[in-house]
């Protein structure tokens, strides 16, 4: 049976799902239910029917591949995540998406032009809240915030990829297509732009397919 984790949200809300399998799943559930956003818990493939995007939450990479092979998500949630959906990946969920994998090579997605290299930030001693950049790029403001917990550092940006934000000059969001990854952890700062983003993009794709479906 399918699990909804929050069912208090608009009628008719955007579905989001959040990758359930590690890591930080309660935050990024949290954040999405106070924009009034529904969420469903997936573990399993049949929990990815219907969704209109997905969260791939912070944790730990290697665990992760593990539990998709596992639990029969590898191919599924690749499919997901290069429908077209919004897909907001964050640290972990971000190493998951990238094209290219360092420090040590792994298996990935490829849905973001970038290569990334773990724990590049520094270890959990080294972590806390930085100062970033945006230039009003994606009409973020600028500067923000971000929350780094041993966060992977995007090293190389291909042209199919927009950098939104920067630390120390260093890419820390990039954008490619419906495909927003995030080094560092907007869900876990009351308000952030950023999830605000994720979530105007969720209620576009939403908006555009219910257009389509009514003049189709």
């Amino acid at each position: 049976m399918t699990q909804v984790v929050d069912d208090t949200t608009e009628p008719q809300a955007p579905l989001c799902g959040v990758l359930a399998i590690q890591g930080d799943v309660r935050e990024h559930v949290q954040a999405l239910s106070r924009r009034g956003i529904a969420t469903r818990a997936v573990r399993r493939p049949e929990h990815l029917e219907g969704l209109d995007g997905i969260v791939l939450p912070g944790g730990e990479s290697t665990t992760m591949l593990k539990m998709l092979a596992f639990q029969g998500l590898w191919d599924p949630l690749g499919d997901l995540l290069r429908s077209g959906r919004p897909v907001f990946a964050t640290c972990a969920g971000l190493i998951l998406c990238a094209d290219d994998v360092q420090s040590p090579a792994q298996q990935s997605y490829g849905v973001l032009d970038v290569s990334v290299t773990r724990n590049a930030w520094g270890r959990q001693i080294r972590s806390g809240t930085f100062e970033l950049r945006t230039h009003g790029a994606a009409g973020l403001p600028d500067p923000m915030s971000g929350v780094f917990i041993r966060a992977p550092g995007i090293v190389a940006v291909g042209p199919a990829c927009e950098v939104l934000a920067t630390r120390e000059g260093q890419p820390v969001l990039v954008r490619q297509g419906a495909v927003l990854g995030a080094s560092f952890h907007p869900e876990l700062e009351d308000d952030h732009p950023v999830v605000d983003l994720f979530v105007a993009s969720l209620r576009a794709s939403v908006g555009e397919r219910t257009v389509a479906d009514t003049t189709s």
